[in-house]
């Protein structure tokens, strides 16, 4: 390409400042289906990828196979190579669970590079200049290695790039000397698809959800792939692959077509409803895929649908969480403080909320959670999740517990949660769960219960409080929360005890599971309270009520007589009945 001086100007600030724009104007990828180089085509997923690449310094990438996320990130590199100045060369250092995979990806950043037009002035060095190790003659270099104790051995990487990083069999001091081997100001990418609980891979994503690192996720779905996706259509089934082996059992299954609608005019918000809604994506490649994979759920739910699955002695059933992921969880409508509170719903009048309070120093490895539940939708409505000290919880739990008029219950095992109980108490707030007080009604405020340490001891009820949650989970209460749905992921039994995998954390299941169980528990105990008084009611002989006996069902609570005609009235006590006429059953007052 022939420019003046002008032009070659202009080209070369577009270039740098748009890099989307530089990598589909001169560079190509061999197209297998078509057996030819075609242009680089990048679709919305990539774009937003090399923007995380450019704006953040931490990247990690979650991917579907066949994504094209090595390349484009090979191609982004070349252009950080073609680009650099002699004055600050990029050195780039690719690290792969195998030596080979690591070479074949810092081949593509080769293939790249040599693309590049002739003004760059960009040309690859006698020096060095091997599959393993080449240098550019502006001074950058690139070098491939396996994982091994000296792979960072005489380099000091500007940029280190993990090619299928869930695969790395190496733990965390391995992933501490390569962060510390950057140079300042260096930029870190993972790049993955899921395996399991890794130390690496999954610990980072699963970090940055806590707000515990810098990395930026980025994450790819295969249903947004203008590759995969001409025939996408959406199913309402449950299990997508037993629809496969089994579409003659299926008589008229709900399905949304959007074959017919251009991939530039999809609406993927309106997707993400239909998702909610229990409809599953598929396509003639995704069903391809599905076929290779041999109907392997497991296999299909890492590869295909970006899952991070667990071992085979979690608390949590693998179909629960499998539904959880699938049907559940859902981006918070607000993110506040910092990303540490996530808000999925706002108060609702009228509707009765649980708070759910694990506390900790704020200094250690363990997290301060905060959950809050809708008892008449049997949902979870917010969350929060930071390291902070017991009084600060304490007035976080108050300026939200007022906000929700949520009934707040604290665990107190170890202490740290007696402090954020009392600081509540100094502060007014009188909706606490105080453990064996008035617990047949959660909801009525008891003046006696100011004189015991408001909590329960998490660890003394540890096995119902957890029996409590799983089944409610297994009878429809519902998840938002991606946090605490990792959480449960590597929640197991160990020894017979249910407890977090070691290096993970259980701080947000704990908070929720006290706020079900309470909720549950209490409300059990109300409903039996109200049966009994039904009974008892039934068999109620009045002889000195003359109206009474008159009347076709008699409620003390009722007015009844000439002036009340033959208006229809709700005979389920309520809770201001109970307060009211406790004392005709027998109860506080």
């Amino acid at each position: 390409m022939s420019l003046s001086r002008e032009q070659l100007i202009l080209e070369y600030t577009k270039c740098v400042k748009n890099t989307p724009y530089a990598l589909r104007t001169y560079l190509q990828t061999y197209d297998n289906t078509a057996s030819q180089y075609v242009p680089l085509e990048l679709f919305p997923d990539q774009i937003s990828l090399l923007d995380d690449y450019e704006n953040y310094n931490e990247n990690i990438a979650l991917k579907y196979r066949q994504a094209g996320v090595t390349t484009v990130t090979a191609a982004w590199a070349s252009k950080r190579l073609a680009f650099a100045s002699k004055k600050k060369p990029e050195k780039i250092l690719i690290i792969a669970n195998k030596l080979d995979t690591a070479i074949e990806m810092a081949n593509k950043v080769r293939a790249f590079t040599q693309q590049w037009p002739k003004w760059t002035g960009i040309d690859f060095s006698k020096e060095k200049d091997s599959q393993r190790h080449y240098k550019l003659n502006n001074g950058c270099e690139v070098k491939a290695v396996g994982t091994s104790k000296d792979a960072l051995r005489g380099y000091t990487p500007t940029i280190l790039i993990f090619d299928e990083a869930a695969y790395i069999e190496a733990d965390g001091d391995f992933w501490s000397a390569c962060m510390a081997s950057l140079s300042t100001g260096g930029k870190v990418i993972v790049i993955s698809t899921p395996n399991g609980y890794d130390p690496i891979y999954y610990e980072i994503y699963d970090q940055s959800l806590r707000n515990m690192n810098e990395f930026k996720i980025s994450e790819m779905f295969w249903y947004r792939d203008p590759r995969y996706t001409k025939d996408l259509k959406f199913i309402k089934v449950e299990d997508l692959i037993h629809y496969f082996l089994n579409k003659n059992d299926y008589t008229a299954p709900e399905i949304i077509d959007y074959s017919d609608i251009a991939f530039k005019d999809r609406d993927y918000d309106k997707i993400k409803e239909i998702l909610l809604q229990g409809f599953k994506p598929t396509s003639s490649w995704f069903e391809g895929m599905v076929k290779k994979l041999k109907f392997d759920k497991r296999k299909i739910s890492q590869e295909i649908e970006c899952n991070f699955l667990g071992s085979g002695d979690n608390v949590f059933d693998s179909k629960l969480l499998q539904d959880i992921n699938q049907n559940q969880l859902r981006e918070p409508e607000n993110k506040l403080m910092g990303g540490a509170l996530w808000i999925w719903k706002e108060p609702i009048e009228g509707h009765k909320y649980i708070m759910g309070m694990d506390v900790s120093r704020g200094d250690s490895e363990d997290f301060t959670s905060l959950v809050i539940i809708d008892f008449n939708e049997r949902e979870q409505v917010a969350e929060y999740l930071g390291k902070i000290p017991p009084d600060v919880a304490a007035e976080i739990a108050y300026k939200w517990g007022m906000m929700y008029n949520a009934f707040i219950v604290i665990d107190i095992t170890g202490g740290m949660g007696v402090s954020s109980a009392r600081k509540l108490q100094e502060m007014g707030y009188k909706s606490l769960y105080v453990d064996g007080i008035d617990t047949s009604n959660i909801w009525k405020y008891n003046a006696k219960a100011l004189d015991k340490i408001p909590g329960i001891n998490f660890n003394n009820k540890r096995v119902q409080i957890i029996s409590s949650f799983e089944e409610v989970m297994r009878h429809g209460f519902k998840v938002y929360s991606q946090r605490l749905y990792n959480e449960m992921n590597t929640f197991i039994y160990i020894n017979g005890r249910p407890d977090h995998q070691n290096g993970y954390h259980d701080d947000l299941i704990m908070g929720i599971a006290m706020a079900t169980y309470v909720g549950e528990n209490s409300f059990n105990q109300l409903k039996k309270v109200t049966e009994q008084t039904k009974a008892m009611l039934s068999s109620w002989q009045v002889n000195t009520n003359e109206e009474a006996a008159k009347s076709i069902s008699f409620n003390p609570v009722i007015p009844s007589g000439p002036m009340m005609g033959n208006q229809g009235f709700n005979n389920e006590p309520s809770r201001k009945d109970y307060e009211n006429y406790g004392w005709l059953f027998g109860g506080r007052r």
